[in-house]
């Protein structure tokens, strides 16, 4: 098990906090409150699940806009224990996070594309407030309103521009209920949840509410080097909001959240592809991610009779580590830590108008300031010392002296790299929609500015021996240290034609798609690890080819530029009867410069950033929701068809060629079917079942390793007694094993596997 005593920023503040036993003992304390409630929670669902949020246009809910959406109410997300973002996954067409390695590096993918590392092409906005790190993105759900996943670029909306979409979270808020509601879940694998939440009005113009969540998980993988389960963790995190509506024009929001991980992970199982065989877990050296972060935004709101202003400001800090066995095997090759701080600072000013005229408008400006420091270090190890660097500079050393080697006084040593990045950026935008009768026409514009620099230090020292030259070991210190700096500018245009029927709306658009560029940091160990080589040549006067690689004297090439894309989609929302729900939508995107993840070639330690590729995708999205009394079906479809239209390599064209790690087809079937009960012991029962698949997913660009379509069965039911709702639950119940994440490192080949079959017991209560 990872623990911050390895080397990390902060002690394990919550490391085994709660045990098995103390679970127990609030799940009792939960029974006991239960048994003095005299108060049910009907009108708590009714009202919070008839609510959505107002998004993608002015007046317009996310399921009436147009724009490809998938809303989820607080009602559904409770039902079906959904707990992060990543359990939205395959349940909204097209929209693909795995779940393996940690809270760090699982990635989302819409619409066929994604990125590994940096910047991710899903936005995520809660109460109004934009994060701004995508390292907070995987955090615990607890008293969410409602969320809408909005497909598609958000070029003239929404904070920090976004190339596939934005995620829009609403809380629970103190003036939409109040009373007490808690929960707790055990589940195999010993895992445990936990949460308490207090809303209150003192006030009829305040409300006040308080929440706070704790999780263990057990772990599903075994490290079989150590015998310990490796993905186990915990974490918690606490939420403060008060609001206050002034008077009959403004109101305040404030919300203060504070949250902090401490857990394994990197279930990565090595791959033989000789034997075409996945070997189980095993690596030597702890690994794990730490991270604290504390989030403070307001929101101030004004409204006219004609317009409403909104001002966002927010205060983000993260301060986070993640440690790596980077090579995943009992070897003793070497190590990394990824050490982060960071500060943000958001201001976004949002104005529009409210009459409902022919001519409405919106427009708005977004202000953000990072500062980020980073260190992440590299500790060489012996084998990594053998194999890495050694065997490279004796194996061009014995084309010359056959006899003679270069040897290292010391079984490791430690490249440090250390960053300073601070990133500034603004961004105006001006939406407008005309009707004409049953039609509108939306056109929208955004200038979006962003410049980043990073002061980068990388150092080591090491000592040498040259047996033909030298009767003693020599210490050598290489160094690379600079500054670079880039600026981005774009201009993002939006326009939508829609039109009304009498059962819904059509419509189409075309839109800009960007993502902003950045900087390398992961492949400076492999920087200085050339350059060291060289350095011990040089010292030596000897000039050998193919030792030590390229060296550079700048930076410049660890930079990469902004993506692009157009963006055109055809969709239409309909209601043909007041029990159906329809939403359809094709889409076509080209992209330009596609940030696609390398490793450079041979046994590196790094990986990198590059716009390598032009790429293209298309494909179609589909749902629908049909109720009938205590009936419920849903079904969410995605097809996404996306090919490099060019990417070569330098070893490979992979023209043609699938995207890697996005999925071709996601889909989503469930049924749930409510009794009620004139019973003042049992008011209800609810059976659910849900079928869940996707595939298939490439591996490598040359799409030689793909995971074949695969599909998960999950079943629940519920009791609802009073205040109390009681869920059993399972899911994987076909035990499937598949492949959710592949990866090479030092040349060898590695897969994440998804979670096998599990089960829970789920207590709900709400005074």
């Amino acid at each position: 098990m990872y623990n911050s005593a390895n080397g990390c920023i902060f002690a394990p503040l919550f490391e085994y906090a709660y045990s098995v036993k103390r679970f127990l003992t609030i799940l009792a304390l939960l029974v006991a409150l239960e048994a003095t409630a005299q108060v049910t929670v009907d009108s708590l669902h009714y009202d919070i699940e008839s609510v959505k949020i107002s998004a993608a246009m002015p007046n317009k809910s996310a399921m009436r806009s147009p724009i490809s959406a998938t809303s989820i109410n607080m009602g559904r997300l409770e039902q079906e224990g959904i707990a992060s973002i990543k359990d939205i996954s395959l349940i909204a067409p097209n929209f693909y996070q795995p779940d393996y390695g940690s809270s760090i590096t699982s990635s989302i993918y819409v619409r066929g594309f994604g990125s590994r590392i940096d910047q991710p092409v899903l936005g995520v906005v809660v109460d109004d407030i934009t994060l701004m790190n995508k390292n907070v993105y995987d955090f615990s759900f607890y008293d969410i309103r409602s969320i809408d996943l909005l497909r598609g670029p958000q070029s003239t909306l929404y904070g920090r521009n976004t190339s596939g979409g934005v995620m829009n979270i609403t809380t629970l808020s103190p003036f939409a209920w109040q009373g007490l509601r808690a929960m707790a879940e055990y589940s195999t694998m010993t895992s445990y949840r936990a949460k308490l939440s207090y809303y209150a009005l003192p006030k009829d113009n305040f409300g006040i509410s308080v929440a706070a969540n704790f999780n263990h998980d057990g772990g599903y993988f075994r490290n079989t080097y150590t015998d310990e389960m490796c993905d186990r963790g915990n974490n918690a995190s606490a939420r403060l909001r008060m609001q206050w509506r002034i008077n009959s024009r403004w109101n305040l929001d404030n919300s203060l959240t504070a949250g902090y991980t401490n857990e394994g992970g990197y279930a990565y199982h090595h791959y033989n592809p000789t034997t075409a065989t996945i070997e189980p877990v095993a690596y030597n050296d702890p690994s794990g991610y730490e991270r604290l972060m504390i989030h403070e935004g307001l929101v101030a709101r004004y409204k006219s009779d004609k317009v409403q202003l909104s001002l966002a400001t927010s205060y983000q800090y993260l301060d986070d580590c993640m440690t790596l066995d980077q090579d995943f095997t009992p070897k003793s090759m070497f190590t990394m830590q990824q050490m982060q701080r960071e500060h943000t600072l958001t201001e976004e000013i949002v104005i529009k108008s409210l009459a409902h005229k022919r001519w409405e408008w919106l427009c708005g400006a977004f202000l953000f300031a990072k500062w980020l420091d980073m260190s992440s270090p590299v500790t060489f190890k012996q084998d990594g010392i053998d194999e890495l660097i050694v065997g490279n500079i004796n194996k061009g050393l014995h084309t010359v002296f056959p006899n003679n080697n270069m040897l290292i006084g010391s079984d490791n040593f430690v490249i440090a790299s250390d960053f300073n990045i601070p990133t500034y950026g603004a961004a105006l935008y001006h939406q407008s929609l005309f009707k004409f009768g049953d039609w509108r026409l939306i056109a929208g514009i955004r200038l979006d500015l962003e410049h980043t620099s990073m002061d980068y230090h990388s150092h080591a020292t090491i000592p040498y021996c040259f047996d033909l030259t030298m009767t003693d070991f020599k210490e050598l210190y290489s160094e690379f240290k600079g500054r670079e700096r880039q600026t981005f500018f774009e201009v993002l245009p939006k326009v939508v034609v829609e039109y009304d029927t009498a059962i819904g709306s059509v419509y189409g658009s075309i839109s800009r798609g960007y993502k902003a560029g950045g900087f390398n940091t992961q492949i400076f160990s492999d920087i200085l690890q050339a350059q060291m080589m060289s350095d011990m040549m040089g010292d030596l006067g000897i000039k050998l080819d193919g030792v030590g690689g390229t060296t550079y004297d700048s930076a410049s090439a660890t930079r990469y530029k902004p993506e692009t894309s157009w963006n055109f989609e055809l969709g239409t929302h309909l209601t043909p009867t007041p029990s159906l729900k329809l939403d359809a939508s094709l889409f076509w995107i080209e992209c330009f410069d596609q940030q696609v993840t390398v490793l450079p070639h041979g046994k590196n330690t790094g990986r990198m950033m590059s716009n390598a590729a032009r790429a293209r995708s298309f494909g179609a999205e589909l749902s629908a929701t049909y109720g009938y009394e205590g009936l419920q079906l849903r079904g969410d479809y995605g097809y996404t068809n996306a090919r490099f239209r060019e990417y070569n390599d330098g070893i490979g064209d992979y023209a043609g060629k699938r995207l890697p790690y996005a999925p071709e087809h996601t889909v989503a079937l469930s049924v749930s079917y409510r009794l009620w009960f004139d019973n003042p012991t049992i008011q209800g029962i609810t059976f659910m079942a849900d079928w869940r698949g996707t595939g298939s997913i490439y591996w490598n660009e040359a799409n030689t390793l793909h995971q074949p379509f695969y599909s998960t069965l999950g079943a629940q039911v519920s009791l609802r007694m009073n205040s109390v709702e009681l869920t059993l639950w399972g899911r994987n119940l076909t035990n499937t094993r598949y492949n959710v994440f592949y990866f090479k490192s030092v040349g060898e080949e590695f897969f994440s596997q998804g979670a096998p079959l599990h089960a829970g017991i789920r207590l709900n209560i709400t005074l």
